[in-house]
């Protein structure tokens, strides 16, 4: 079936992608029914059906199309292929209502593009696939959801063949047609090239944070309301998608005041206490650009006075930015005070706030690790540094792959190097590092999957990603 085809497909990018970061979504799952024979009674169609052929020819393409499905069964794609053509082009529309052709022939050429070699043919094959896609919005209509899959299938079967201009387009039909009941295969991709063009500034933050909200939406109405098979496929991009719009966050001034209050405020009000849940909640608020009359920012604000204890600190201007949501102005300043100290306590400290705002804030994995690194040099005994690090690289698997699956997975070898350095380096931090090693060990890949791969239990392994960490295959089992 097409879904198995797509499958496989998705099983090879994931080995590809081991040396890249693009994300994965669920296979799209195309339901194969059997072969249909005609009803007497055709519902109209502007492609060509069997009751606009002579008896006999009806009866040629009928056998063509009984035939030619046996075969693609059976995987055996060459073999399928001259009857699938005489099927398709003496009745593209079959019955009147059966699809399945289109997809069958998609399949078809697109096996042939992975087993050529020659460039040129290869472009032959992908325009096949898409002139078979036009044709069924031709016979059909549903150009949302054709395109979708249009661009599915450039961005992760035929790359390099559509600019990402092009792509980003076509998704954002998808979207545009369907609100928050956009097909569940466009989500992660469309979500990748996204963020993407609002990180290169190439989309405003008034559109970027239009389909920001809508992906989000889409998540929740997809979970919701999945049957089947479709909730597994809704659960992979819920590991995805709403992590790689939340990571949008570091960037200054791209999500408002309501989006901080709609994501956060809640907690505040199921703590209204924690004192470290007040200042999370404020500082959100606060970076989101909420007006200080903002109710809710009025409750948090009388929550701090009345239960949070305020403390001076050195660097106090750095804390005062902090606290306002102005992380990349609080990192200078603290930045410029470690470089006005000699006391490597002082400097170990604020390198390690630094750190921490990359990670928790910012969500800038890369500086954050930089900063990690600098704070380990200042004292080379202390653990937490790498528990910092450590932590970096195991939240990475939605980042670099799909929050599941290969990518996902491999992230947890460096991350378990590094609580394991930090808790033979530090014996303080030894028991959450252990908590974290025993976590982090059951999402391992499995013996069979590191086979799959060509690879080893034993071997050395380069992460990739924004990690690129030399590390060791292991399992889980």
């Amino acid at each position: 079936m097409y879904m198995n085809y797509i499958k496989s497909i998705f099983a090879a990018a994931i080995f590809i992608s081991v040396y890249s970061c693009s994300p994965k979504t669920a296979p799209v799952v195309v339901e194969t029914p059997v072969v249909e024979v005609p009803t007497k009674q055709e519902p109209e169609n502007p492609c060509r059906t069997f009751s606009d052929l002579t008896s006999a020819e009806r009866d040629d393409a009928e056998t063509a199309y009984v035939l030619y499905k046996d075969l693609i069964k059976q995987g055996k794609y060459e073999d399928a292929f001259p009857l699938w053509t005489k099927a398709y082009y003496s009745a593209p529309a079959s019955n009147g209502k059966v699809k399945y052709q289109f997809d069958d022939g998609v399949m078809i050429y697109t096996n042939k593009y992975n087993n050529e070699t020659d460039q040129a043919t290869k472009l032959i094959y992908v325009d096949s696939v898409m002139s078979i896609y036009n044709k069924r919005m031709e016979c059909f209509g549903e150009e949302a959801y054709t395109k979708g899959r249009m661009a599915f299938d450039y961005y992760y079967t035929f790359p390099g063949t559509k600019s990402e201009d092009e792509i980003f387009d076509m998704f954002k039909m998808n979207f545009d047609v369907n609100g928050k009941k956009a097909d569940y295969f466009v989500v992660n991709p469309f979500t990748q090239l996204l963020s993407d063009k609002i990180i290169a500034g190439t989309i405003s933050n008034e559109e970027g944070r239009k389909y920001a909200k809508l992906i989000n939406k889409t998540v929740e109405n997809g979970q919701a309301n999945c049957k089947g098979v479709l909730c597994e496929s809704w659960a992979i991009i819920a590991d995805y998608a709403p992590a790689k719009l939340e990571s949008l966050e570091g960037i200054d001034g791209f999500y408002d005041c309501d989006y901080y209050a709609d994501k956060y405020y809640s907690r505040f009000e199921n703590d209204p206490a924690n004192c470290d849940m007040i200042n999370l909640v404020g500082r959100r608020l606060k970076r989101g650009g909420c007006a200080e009359d903002d109710p809710r920012l009025v409750k948090v604000t009388a929550a701090y006075t009345a239960n949070c204890k305020v403390e001076k600190y050195q660097g106090d201007s750095g804390y005062t930015d902090y606290n306002n949501g102005n992380y990349r102005e609080a990192i200078v300043k603290f930045q410029e005070y470690i470089d006005s100290q000699s006391d490597p306590a002082k400097k170990f400290k604020y390198s390690m706030i630094i750190a921490k705002i990359y990670y928790g804030d910012l969500k800038d994995f890369p500086k954050s690790r930089q900063a990690a690194r600098a704070a380990a040099q200042i004292d080379p005994t202390s653990g937490e540094p790498y528990m910092l690090i450590g932590k970096l690289y195991a939240s990475s698997g939605p980042l670099c792959g799909s929050g599941r699956g290969w990518n996902s997975q491999v992230v947890t070898w460096p991350a378990i190097d590094m609580f394991t350095k930090a808790k033979n380096l530090d014996s303080s931090v030894a028991a959450e590092a252990n908590k974290f090693i025993k976590q982090y060990k059951q999402y391992m890949p499995t013996k069979e999957e590191v086979f799959q791969r060509r690879l080893k239990v034993g071997d050395r392994f380069k992460v990739p990603c924004w990690i690129q960490e030399n590390t060791t295959i292991r399992s889980v089992d």
